[in-house]
Order: C-alpha cells, then structure tokens, then sequence
C-alpha cells in the first residue's frame, strides 16, 4: 500500500515537454472551482505541479474556493494568481462537469464530462458546449496505445470504495445481529489521510486474526472483478487484513470450510466467468468484437460463495451483465436452518451480504443498480423480491454502495495521483486555440481522441453520441402502444397547462422537449405519461425530425422564430402543429406547403394572440348576424402583476420574456383612429403614445398601441371600422419608466456588448459610457448629470436608484446593453413565492344596428394567477393551446392548411371550454346615438324610448301633450347634449331644450367612457 502513498507516477513523453516548453511562454490557463457537489474537494492539480508550469513564465489563474481540500495559499506559494475571473485563460481545467450556465464560450475546457454513454443527466451540458463552440477534453477518454486510460483517479476510487465497503459491512453485521472487528473502520471520508485509514483496516484485521469474528456467519470472502487501477487499489487495502486470494473456483470450499482468523478473496478475470452461448467456450478475440454472443455464469459459479463483492468492471449495452434481478433474488434466499440453532448466534440469512459497485454504472454490469449512493447516504439496501432500494442497512436484501465520487473521500492525495498523470499533457494542452479548426492544432494522440466537442459540433469519433440519445429516446416514447402521442418544444412559463390538459386523457402521451432538461424532468415529474427529453431545435434538426416521426401532433411553445423551422419539418413527416405565436410572415409562406402536405397548423391560439381573437370573432359573428356594421374595435391586453404584489416602480413584474418585453417598447406602432391612419415610429415615440385607461378605474392602467393594429380589419371583416386599436396594457408608471431607460440609451438591441471575455462593468460606469461621462465623475455630478439627461424626472431617479442602476451593482454580461437590462430587471422584477400574477383582456366593439342605433360591446377577461399553481399567463396561453391540440388529436378540427381561431367551428368550442377551466369573460354593453337623439316620454310613471333625428324633434316636441319631457344623448367626438328640460304644461311650444356644443369636461367624459349618466 506504501508504494500507492508514495509513487507518483512515470511522466510520459518528457522529451516532447522540454522540446515544447518555449512555445507556450506567457500562455494562460485556469484551474475553475468544483461547484457541482458539495463533497467535491479536488483539483486537477497540485501546487507543485502548478509551480512547475509558472516557472515556465505560464501564468495560471485559480478560482478560490474554501471547499478545495489544498488551501488556496498553496497556489499562491506556487506562482498562481487566486482570482475569480478566469475569463482570459485560454485552457481552463477542473475535475468534474461544471454548471451550464458559467460555461465561457469558444474556451479549451478538460474535465470528466460523464457523455459519452449520452448520460441523460448531463446532455444539457453537452448540448451547451456545442452551442458555446467549446473544445471538450474529456479525461475519461484519454488511453494508451492498448486501451487503458492514462488520466483517472481510478486506484484512489478503489481505495476508498473499499474503506466505504468495510465500514458497511460492520454495520450490515451487526444489524443482523453481530459485532465484527469491521466496526472500528469508518467512511473513508472521515480520516485525515489515506495512513489513517489504513491503520484502522489493520487493527480490523489484528482482532480477525485472533478469532474474534463469530462463527455462525462463517469465512468472509471478497470477490474482485476487473483487473485494472480501480480493483488494484480496493486489493491494496484489502491487502491490509488477514487475506488469503483463492481461485474464483475455490472459492466455494472456503467459504464452507475456511479458516475464521482470515478472510478470503478473488480475482475475477473475463475467462473465469464469461463463456460464448452457443457452446459454453470462451475465445479472447472474439469477445472483444462481439461481446453480445456472450454471457456470465457468474451468478452461479462465484456469486453464492461471496459475502461481499466489489464491481470495478466497465460495461456499456452489449456486454453480458454480471447480475440480474432474478439472480439477486435467487442469491437472498435464506438457507434451510432451525429457529434453535440459531437463538443468540444467528447464522446469515444468506451469503451475498454486500455489493460495492465502484464502476457506478447504472443499470450497467449489476443491473438492479438503478442509482448511485452519495457520500452522505453512502449504503441502502436492496430487496430484490420488491425490487426497492431501502434507506437504511437494516431489513431484507443486499447491502449496495455505489457512491460515484469515490476519489473524493480522500482528497489530497487523489489530487497529487492525478497531476502526475495528468500533468505531462498540460503542455500540448496549453496553445488549444478553441476558434481554430482541430485540424489546425497539434495534439498527440491522447488528447486529440479525447476530443469530444469542437468548433461547435461532435467530433467523428463521438457522433455516435447522438444516436445514442435518440435511439433511448425513442424506445422511452414507443414503450407504451395505443397512445397519441404529443411533442411539446419548450417547457418554460406556460408549458404547464398543456401538459396537465392533455394527460388528463391516460391514451395521451406527452413528451416534453426542451433545451434545459433539468426543466423538463421538472414538469414531467408531475404529470402521467409524460417523458422529458432534451432537444435544441436550432442545432439539431436531425434530431427533431427522428422526434417527429414518433408523433402525432407538435406544440411548439418556442420563441415564435423559431415555428419555421418547426413547420417545415412538421410539413415533411406530415404531422400537424399548434402554436400560441403570431402567424409571421415566414410562417404564410408555407401555406401550400402545408394544404400539399395535407396537414393543419394553428398558430394564434394563446392569449394575445388568441382568446382576444376568439372573443372579437364571437362578438363580431354574432353582431353580422343581426346585422349590425362594426363601426370600432378596441383591444388592450397585459400581463401583470396582481395589484398587491406591484410594489416597484415599473409596477410590473416578469412572467414572460423580459427580453421581448423591453424590445416592444421601441417598436413602431400603426392604428386607426377616427378614420385616420396613425404612425409611430421605432426608437421610443411608443411610450409617448400611452394613454390612461379607466374601464378598471381601481387598477389605474394605461395602454399603449401594439404594432400594426390595421392588418385585422380583414381577417375580422370589419373594414367598415373608422377606429382599430390592438394594445398592451400596464399599470400607470410604467411608460414613464420606459421613457427614462430609452433616454439613456439602455433599451436598444444594438448596443454593445458586454460579453463573456469584457472586464466586468458596474451600472454607474455602463451609464457614464452612454451619457458621456468620464468613469472617474464624483457620485454627486454623476447622478446631476442622469438627472438632467431624463430631463429633470423625479420618478426616473427613483426608479433606477430602486433597481441598484446609480451605484457599483455589477451588470450581467450579455450580448448587448439591452439584453443586460434584461439579465437585471429578470432578477429586480421577479415574482417571489406566494405571489401571483393577473392577466386583465379588454376588447370594446362598436356596432352600428340597421336603425341607426350604436351599441358598444365589452368583453372583459381577469384572471388571476395561483402560487401554489399554474400563472395566470400559463392559463391563458397553454389552455387555448392545450384546447386546440386536443380538437386537433379527436379530429373535431377537419380543415388544412394554416389555420387561426377566428372562425366559430373552432373558437366556439374553446371559449366553451375555456369557461370549464375557470376562465369566464364578462360581456357588457351600452347603447349610443350619433346624429340622432333618443326622446324619452314618461306617463304615468312609464318611461318609453323613440329614436329621433334631429330635424323631427321639433314636430315630436308639437305633437307631445301633457307628458314629461327628457332628452338624453351621448358622448360622441367629445360633443354631447345634456338634458335637459322639464316640460310640465300642455303646450309643447313652452319647451326649452339645452344643447351643450362645448366639449365635454374630463369628469364627464370618464363618466361617459365607463357607462356613467351621460351614456
């Protein structure tokens, strides 16, 4: 064991090193923190390696970290620089995988990726490093000319797998009633180095050489499978005990007959177990090509002999698997043996107590090892007649440790072993310029096939990484038959309701692809028949295809540019598709694309766009029915906060893209008003254009117009319209807000940038670059100087000192100023838990009737959000979606082509539908009159109506005799007639009439608007 303490490897290839060293003078490289588990304490590398590399003028940056076992002064001692940023390296190195989201683009990165089986777990980040054009260095594969890997901390697993392993077998003992000298061992982990632990194995195995193990469990015999660094370190500590290694096939007599003051062990080799099916022959040759005419007796030659077995094999998908189900539950029967001899000495209830698979493959060589142990719950138990893992070492079954960190229990020492092996292949590893193409670069053979990912895509020799998914993927989503099955692209905000909509059906199976498959799972976790999956369309259009093909209908709840791309591939396999987006001009152009392909894609069937559609239609519909002309339409719309959760200045919180929300505000605009077209241009005027809207008076809201309103007046066929205005909507504050982030250049796409690879930038110092200001201005003339450039508001000061924009607040690296701001209100405007979002939809339609009366509809929708549910936004949007899927899955929608809800046959059943998912709209109406008056005749106490115009009323006010008079109007281009005269006496030509031509005043004009006594 003292040779592994102190050997720290034959660096290879030294020559080379000497040879190569002046080529990479000043390169930069970077040892990243290990932030993935809490019990990662490594590092790819020692200080003295590092001192090494800074003596060769390298400079190496390390991240800190109180959590790295080697203090960080170390490094420092050694030449390196403990900084944060590491940005300007150009190699960056670790141990294990790092978060998606502080990947560097376009970086050299070396590190156990954990892909190349297509690990579901990690293809997100597979996924991120292509699409950050990062050149992965997996040390997994990095292998000599035979095969065997050259860079692993594989011995250091197999120490302390088999610490771990007899530590368990201390506790699995005495819950079965014994007391072993295998109690005083503890976790690896729990020993300040290796020597430590080591003395502790050799007291054990003092006390088992004095006979102090009891008899009735028998000998204690170890198999050990594989042959490599893993099974040689787990030896090296059994090694420590009283051992005696025996043939596989001797192994049978011993633990019958052996001896109690030691213990017995095996080395399992492939010839020992595995032999051809057809013939029961083992040929060397053959089995490294053709390892599925394969299989193991195992399970019946070695395994009923051992007492604990350590799993340091590799196995992928066509290799014969050790154990099974069915063997363990054969192995766990307990033997024939009478309740009196077993009384205050029980025998084992059978002889495979333990299994220490160190190899961590699940579902692998021991395949009822469905998921790894961790470092703090280190051991469960097995129990193969209910197949269940059991959280404890106690109960039925096999004892099971399959803890896939091993090397991380002993920290300081795993580090120094890998370095050494590691460290040789540094220097080639230093010029990888990951922009350049791989064949540009000169990389041994280790590295260069160790590559997995370069300049954006799999290199060839791990392409098959691709088919792996897909291939899993597909059987997960053909596993149940008699299903319709749904893939949905995108499992954010609103993806939640079309899931739990469709599965309410147990024959509907959804599959739930995203570009964050932590998200997915998260979704698919709470609903039946769903599987999550991870799929980026803009990079993997073959994958999305081979999904297609699988499916009978795609919901695409992607950022609408992406539809396109979507329909084309829905066009090929001829699979119908919804969408709660616009229908883009890209989107049109594929009609006879799609009535060739005989398919239906709905688009527009969200919220806005959607039920406001949906509802005007229905209004619309109804009103020609009666024949009525529309004479206005009006439509506002918002997400907002609830009222009681709007407690910032924007008054506005994000439950939608903050992106695209900030990008509206600069968009142009053009509506209808008064038969007039009007006009607004991009850059900001929007926000100028923001009216108040008092329908909700308490709600204190203000709408401004939303792109181009006049495209509806045909699809809704109401070209008759002198007003058409399509709007969003938010609370009052919220344009002046706006107007202070355009005037300082904040909101504009194409501001530059501040990337990955930019010194970091505070808010006070982006500010002073876009108003001017030098970076060293007192605080004081720094914030005069905003003040004026928002033109002296107020509001605008204490909204960006409420958003931490005046001071050294950081801000968030994108790739523009606008995404920044972004990146920022995301985080400042986020909804906290138990709040809850609302969504209010107002359409107003003027009608005029074939008498010439006006009437105006209301249609309003409020919807609040649950916290402990669904948003109100994901209501309103995935509902209508979820809706139209499920018409489109039972064929209750029959037409082709590109379709949106606007006729009856589809958003009859979905507004019906609707209402069932608690969403009610409230219908609403008043009636006016323009060029005409409505005199009221009260008698007796009876108010009756006649519509006039004003050249009869005269001849109605002669032929009225003794009777009351009234005459009400309404507002009308701000004109109005009051009442308004009282007419007592019986001669009509005593009436006065007062007609009020000045405009109305506010108060009546809010009054008018709302339905108040003027209307």
């Amino acid at each position: 064991m003292f040779r592994l303490l102190h050997h720290h490897g034959k660096r290879t290839r030294c020559c080379v090193v000497q040879q190569q060293r002046l080529k990479h003078y000043r390169a930069i490289m970077a040892i990243r923190r290990e932030d993935i588990n809490p019990w990662e304490r490594r590092a790819p590398l020692a200080p003295r390696h590092v001192k090494e590399l800074t003596n060769a003028k390298v400079k190496v940056l390390v991240q800190p970290s109180n959590r790295r076992a080697i203090h960080e002064k170390f490094y420092e001692r050694a030449g390196a620089i403990v900084q944060e940023d590491i940005s300007e390296a150009s190699l960056i190195i670790g141990v294990k995988r790092l978060p998606e989201e502080k990947v560097i683009p376009r970086k050299t990165y070396a590190f156990f990726s954990h892909t190349i089986k297509a690990q579901e777990a990690n293809m997100g980040l597979l996924d991120d490093l292509l699409k950050k054009e990062v050149r992965l260095i997996d040390y997994e594969k990095m292998v000599d000319a035979n095969g065997y890997r050259i860079v692993a901390f594989g011995q250091w697993a197999g120490v302390a797998g088999m610490i771990n392993i007899l530590h368990g077998l201390g506790l699995r003992f005495l819950a079965l009633g014994h007391h072993t000298p295998f109690m005083h061992i503890g976790m690896a982990h729990n020993y300040r180095n290796v020597s430590q632990a080591i003395q502790a194995v050799r007291d054990c195995g003092y006390e088992i050489s004095m006979g102090l193990m009891p008899k009735s469990i028998g000998p204690v015999t170890f198999c050990f499978t594989g042959t490599g660094n893993v099974s040689k370190g787990a030896q090296d500590i059994l090694n420590e005990l009283p051992v005696e290694f025996v043939e596989p096939l001797e192994l049978k007599d011993v633990s019958e007959s052996g001896e109690l003051t030691k213990v017995y062990a095996t080395v399992l080799s492939r010839h020992h177990h595995l032999v051809r099916k057809s013939d029961s022959i083992y040929d060397p040759m053959e089995y490294e090509n053709h390892p599925e005419l394969y299989t193991s007796h195992f399970r019946t030659s070695v395994a009923p002999y051992t007492t604990c077995l350590i799993n340091g094999i590799y196995w992928d998908r066509h290799t014969p698997r050790l154990l099974r189900r069915l063997d363990a539950q054969k192995l766990i029967r307990p033997p024939n043996v009478s309740p009196a001899s077993t009384e205050g000495s029980p025998v084992l209830p059978h002889r495979l107590l333990a299994i220490c698979d160190i190899s961590a493959d699940t579902g692998g060589s021991i395949e009822f090892m469905n998921e790894c142990t961790t470092i703090d719950k280190p051991f469960c138990m097995y129990d193969a007649d209910q197949h269940i893992d059991h959280d404890s070492v106690e109960g039925n079954g096999i004892l099971m440790c399959s803890i896939d960190n091993l090397p991380a229990q002993l920290p300081i020492e795993a580090t120094e072993y890998f370095g050494d092996r590691l460290f040789p292949y540094i220097w080639e590893m230093l010029p990888s310029d990951a922009t350049r193409s791989l064949d540009q670069e000169d990389f041994s053979p280790q590295v260069k096939d160790a590559i997995i990912t370069s300049n954006g895509a799999l290199t060839p020799k791990f392409e098959y990484i691709e088919k792996l998914r897909e291939r899993r993927e597909k059987a997960q989503i053909l596993r149940r038959t008699g299903m319709k099955r749904v893939l949905l692209l995108g499992s954010g905000y609103v993806s939640g309701p079309v899931v739990e909509y469709l599965t309410r059906d147990d024959k509907t199976q959804v599959t739930v692809g995203s570009v964050v498959l932590k998200q997915a799972e998260e979704l698919a976790s709470r609903y039946p028949n769903t599987i999550p999956i991870m799929v980026d369309v803009s990079s993997q259009e073959g994958h999305l295809d081979s999904l297609l093909k699988d499916h009978d209908l795609v919901i695409s709840m992607l950022p609408h540019s992406f539809h396109p791309l979507v329909a084309k591939h829905c066009i090929s396999r001829k699979v119908n598709l919804v969408t709660a987006s616009y229908q883009s001009p890209a989107m049109k152009e594929l009609q006879s694309s799609v009535q060739a392909a005989g398919i239906t894609i709905i688009n527009e069937v969200g919220l806005d766009p959607g039920i406001d559609h949906m509802l005007a239609m229905e209004c619309i519909d109804q009103a020609k029915a009666d024949g009525c002309t529309v004479e206005s339409y009006m439509s506002f719309c918002g997400g907002l906060p609830a009222p009681e959760c709007s407690d910032n200045p924007l008054r506005y919180k994000f439950s939608w893209s903050p992106y695209s929300v900030l990008l509206n505000t600069i968009s142009p605009a053009l509506f209808l008003r008064d038969s007039q077209l009007v006009n607004i241009p991009a850059g900001g005027a929007l926000m100028d254009a923001t009216m108040p809207l008092k329908f909700f008076p308490g709600l204190n809201l203000e709408g401004f117009p939303n792109r181009d309103s006049t495209k509806y007046a045909e699809p809704y066929g109401i070209e008759t319209a002198h007003t058409l205005i399509r709007g969003s909507l938010r609370f009052r504050g919220f344009s002046q807000a706006m107007r202070g982030f355009i005037k300082l250049g904040l909101i504009h796409s194409s501001s530059a940038a501040i990337g990955p690879t930019a010194a970091p930038v505070t808010w006070k110092e982006l500010l002073c670059q876009q108003a001017g200001l030098s970076s060293s201005i007192s605080h004081e003339a720094f914030q005069a100087a905003i003040y004026e450039r928002l033109g002296q508001d107020d509001f605008g000061m204490d909204t960006l000192r409420w958003l931490g924009m005046l001071g050294e607040e950081a801000v968030p690296r994108a790739d523009s100023v606008l995404a920044s701001l972004a990146k920022h209100l995301e985080v400042k405007l986020a909804f906290d838990e138990n709040e809850r979002d609302m969504i209010v939809l107002r359409n107003d339609v003027g009608l005029r009737h074939p008498t010439g009366e006006l009437e105006t509809k209301h249609i309003s929708l409020v919807v609040y959000g649950d916290p402990d549910g669904f948003s109100a936004m994901a209501k309103t949007v995935g509902y209508p979606a979820a809706i139209a899927a499920r018409m489109l899955l039972d064929g209750e929608i029959t037409r082709k082509g590109l379709v949106v809800p606007m006729t009856k046959e589809i958003y009859g059943p979905v507004l019906t539908r609707l209402k069932e998912e608690g969403l009610h709209f409230r219908p609403d109406w008043h009636q006016i009159v323009t060029n005409s008056n409505i005199l009221a005749f009260e008698v007796n106490g009876n108010i009756s109506e006649v519509l006039v115009s004003p050249h009869t009323l005269e001849e109605h006010l002669y032929k009225s005799n003794q009777i009351n008079l009234y005459l009400y109007s309404v507002f009308y281009n701000q004109n109005c007639f009051k009442e308004l005269s009282r007419i007592p006496g019986p001669d009509p030509q005593q009436a006065t009439v007062g007609r009020k031509k000045s405009p109305l005043t506010e108060e009546e004009q809010d009054q008018a608007h709302v339905g108040g006594p003027y209307c």
